[in-house]
């Protein structure tokens, strides 16, 4: 995807009103390419501390496993995040550091409800010189252990599915959605469908919703899209980032709800102040 080249097919779409916009519908991302390991022995030989998705996190001394109601959560993934600083275009991410993510073992947090917070855990550490490989907790399911990915970063560029949620008072109706769903379905229809579409940043690949309202309704304790304070929450919705996109991977036996992709999300001025306790993970499915 090249910005020039999108920006002439909108304008064959006659949606050249989005030209101003472009550079809020189409956001830098980092890819990840992941390759499961081969086997037991091989998993034994990789290095603690390299950016993976699945197996067993390297956390550091006296950091402890999460949990959520009495139960190990899953292990999801650890970003090195020297391997994917070449790669964040703008420069939001810490360059230096680790980030681990870990989800509810039993997969029933969807992110619907305030009172699902803690069904997910992120977190950060800048030294990684300390780290240990984890010992899998005996109460963490089976079916909640994933097999080890090693991963490969590359850039990427992404396009926001609604421009009317990312330009404020565009004039926009169903038929102008029409013609940019199908430039959009041209620069976003590629590549290997059977691989697992996971991101850091940038626009996410949404299965249902957009998320943002909802991360921002969840966090204030509102569940009611007619509340009245929904129209003040509105103004921020868009304060929240993407921060991983996973996707299900029956390859390592990670198979979301659906089918499905887990979404976590920060405000992007959290991400830049380094703190992850705020986030907050939305689980869609296909």
């Amino acid at each position: 995807m090249k910005i020039g080249t999108v920006q002439t097919a909108l304008k064959k779409a006659s949606l050249v009103r989005l030209s101003p916009y472009i550079k809020v519908l189409i956001n830098p991302a980092i890819k990840l390419k992941t390759t499961p390991v081969k086997d037991a022995q091989s998993e034994a030989k990789l290095p603690v501390g390299i950016s993976k998705v699945g197996g067993v996190p390297d956390l550091p001394a006296g950091q402890q496993w999460p949990v959520w109601k009495d139960i190990p959560q899953s292990f999801v993934a650890q970003i090195l995040l020297s391997d994917a600083a070449p790669y964040d275009a703008n420069h939001v991410l810490p360059e230096q550091g680790m980030l681990w993510f870990f989800y509810d073992a039993g997969q029933e947090t969807y992110g619907e409800n305030p009172q699902d917070a803690g069904g997910w855990r992120v977190f950060y550490s800048s030294d990684v010189q300390h780290l240990q490989r984890a010992t899998i907790p005996k109460a963490l399911p089976a079916q909640a252990r994933f097999k080890t990915c090693t991963v490969s970063f590359a850039s990427t560029l992404t396009m926001a599915q609604q421009p009317q949620l990312e330009v404020a008072d565009l004039t926009w109706n169903n038929d102008d959605q029409a013609k940019y769903d199908a430039v959009y379905a041209r620069f976003t229809d590629t590549g290997d469908k059977t691989l697992p579409h996971n991101q850091m940043l940038g626009h996410p690949e949404t299965l249902q919703d957009d998320m943002r309202l909802q991360c921002q309704m969840m966090t204030n304790g509102v569940t009611d899209i007619d509340d009245p304070k929904v129209a003040e929450l509105t103004k921020e919705a868009n304060a929240w980032q993407l921060l991983l996109q996973v996707d299900s991977d029956e390859r390592i036996g990670m198979n979301w709800p659906g089918s499905g992709m887990l979404y976590y999300w920060i405000k992007l001025p959290d991400l830049q102040a380094q703190k992850f306790d705020g986030t907050w993970l939305v689980a869609q499915s296909d």
